[in-house]
């Protein structure tokens, strides 16, 4: 009797202030096609750190998929190891790098924090990440300020300054299958962002879901786990 083909790993990486329970809602789905792993974003400073820490504990070849800034870090990760990633997934994120006016910024913002007790992320901040039409949805907002309140003011503070290279020069360095998605209604990264990646990666193939804001594994689940279970399995078959 021949056994069952093993499941892909599928390593994913989640965005600032978010951890694994980013994908609480599309992982019963994925783990039904894929081993899921998680990186963790959360105790480095600096992309690259973050990237050297993900690959110490990943499976020697997975399948890589990068939300917002895990997309930055997902892209560190090709860059160092490209033998070990065998596609890359890139969600609601961008290869635009920090200007020294957004470094400054940034930094003056984290001066007038680190004075004060952190409870969490504004409540304009939390409407923004989402649809307008889920901005009074107090579930997800709840899922996802718990998120934030767990990593707590530490995580809050390195990664309110992390900087982000601009990595549209490399993007055509990327020589592995990408699938990017991008969604109509997000307000903190812009469709023409997602366009750019998949204009400046080779074979790259872009993927808009709509009525969904930034929050798409919390969002649209069901429409982001269908484009990866699809995904997977073309990659597969390749």
């Amino acid at each position: 009797m021949n056994s069952a083909a093993p499941k892909p790993d599928l390593l994913l990486l989640p965005g600032m202030m978010c951890d694994e329970r980013l994908w609480a809602d599309v992982a019963p789905r994925l783990g039904r096609s894929a081993t899921l792993h998680y990186g963790d974003l959360s105790r480095d400073a600096s992309i690259p750190a973050m990237a050297a820490r993900v690959l110490k504990g990943a499976p020697e070849r997975f399948h890589l998929g990068g939300f917002s800034m895990g997309g930055y870090v997902a892209r560190e990760i090709v860059a160092t190891a490209p033998e070990r990633v065998q596609s890359l997934i890139l969600m609601n994120t961008s290869s635009v790098g920090s200007t020294p006016d957004d470094v400054a910024r940034r930094r003056d913002m984290a001066a007038l924090f680190a004075a004060r007790p952190f409870n969490g992320l504004t409540t304009a901040n939390l409407k923004k990440s989402v649809h307008p039409d889920r901005a009074g949805d107090a579930a997800l907002l709840d899922h996802i300020q718990d998120m934030a309140r767990g990593l707590g003011k530490d995580v809050f503070m390195r990664q309110l300054i992390l900087e982000r290279e601009d990595g549209g020069p490399s993007l055509g360095s990327i020589a592995c299958p990408t699938l990017v998605v991008t969604c109509t209604d997000d307000l903190l990264r812009t469709v023409e962002e997602s366009r750019t990646l998949a204009v400046g990666i080779p074979g790259a193939r872009l993927e808009i879901i709509p009525d969904c804001g930034h929050m798409t594994p919390l969002e649209r689940p069901d429409a982001l786990g269908t484009l990866i279970e699809e995904w997977l399995d073309t990659c597969k078959a390749a």
